[in-house]
C-alpha cells in the first residue's frame, strides 16, 4: 500500500484526521454522552425503584455499558458516525474503506474501553477506588498515554482500531451548491 507525502493512500483515498481534531471530538462525545447516561440512568433508577445510589450500583453500571454499547454500535453500522463525529468530520470505517457491520462495530466498542481500563485497573490495583481526584488523574494521564500511541502506527490509528481493523478518516460533508 503507497502513501503520499500528505499522509493519503492509494487504498484510502480519505486522510486521517488529526489527533487534535479526534480529541475534540473524543470531548464532544462526552459532553453528549451525558444525556444519554443521565436519560439512561433514571430510568434505570425509575424500574429498579433504586432509593440510593449506592444500590445497584454494579447494575446500573452493567446497565450503562449496554445502553452505551447500544448507542456507539447503532450509529457506526448505521452510516460509521455519531453526532459529535459528524459535527468534527470524521467517519468510522473498515480496513478497505466500507461502513462497518453490526459484529465490527461491537467489536469497536468492546475494545474501545481500552482508553479506560488501564487507568482503572491502577486506581482498583492501588486501592484508589474512593479518591475521585486519584480517579480522574488517573484516567487524565491514560487518556491522553493512549492517545500518544497513535503516533506510533504507521497510519495514525489508534489501538482499538489497529485491532479490530477500522480505521477513522475524514468524511467533509458535500459542497453546497451555489445560489445563483
Amino acid at each position: 500500500m503507497s502513501e503520499s507525502s500528505d499522509g493519503v493512500s492509494a487504498v484510502f483515498p480519505s486522510p486521517t484526521p488529526g489527533l487534535a481534531r479526534r480529541m475534540a471530538a473524543f470531548i464532544y462525545e462526552g459532553v453528549l454522552l451525558f444525556g444519554v447516561v443521565f436519560v439512561a440512568g433514571y430510568l434505570y433508577s425509575a424500574l429498579t425503584q433504586q432509593r440510593n445510589a449506592m444500590q445497584g450500583q454494579h447494575g446500573l453500571q452493567a446497565f450503562l455499558f449496554i445502553v452505551l454499547g447500544i448507542y456507539f454500535v447503532w450509529f457506526w453500522s448505521r452510516g460509521g458516525q455519531t453526532v459529535a463525529m459528524k459535527a468534527w468530520h470524521i467517519r468510522v470505517v473498515d480496513a478497505q474503506g466500507r461502513g462497518l457491520s453490526q459484529l465490527r462495530a461491537l467489536a469497536r466498542y468492546v475494545l474501545s474501553w481500552l482508553w479506560f481500563l488501564p487507568a482503572l485497573a491502577s486506581v482498583y490495583l492501588l486501592g484508589l477506588q474512593h479518591s475521585s481526584g486519584a480517579i480522574f488523574a488517573s484516567l487524565g494521564v491514560g487518556v491522553v498515554a493512549y492517545a500518544a500511541l497513535a503516533w506510533i502506527h504507521p497510519r495514525r490509528q489508534f489501538l482499538h482500531d489497529a485491532i479490530c481493523g477500522t480505521r477513522l478518516v475524514t468524511q467533509l460533508p458535500p459542497p453546497r451548491a451555489k445560489k445563483k
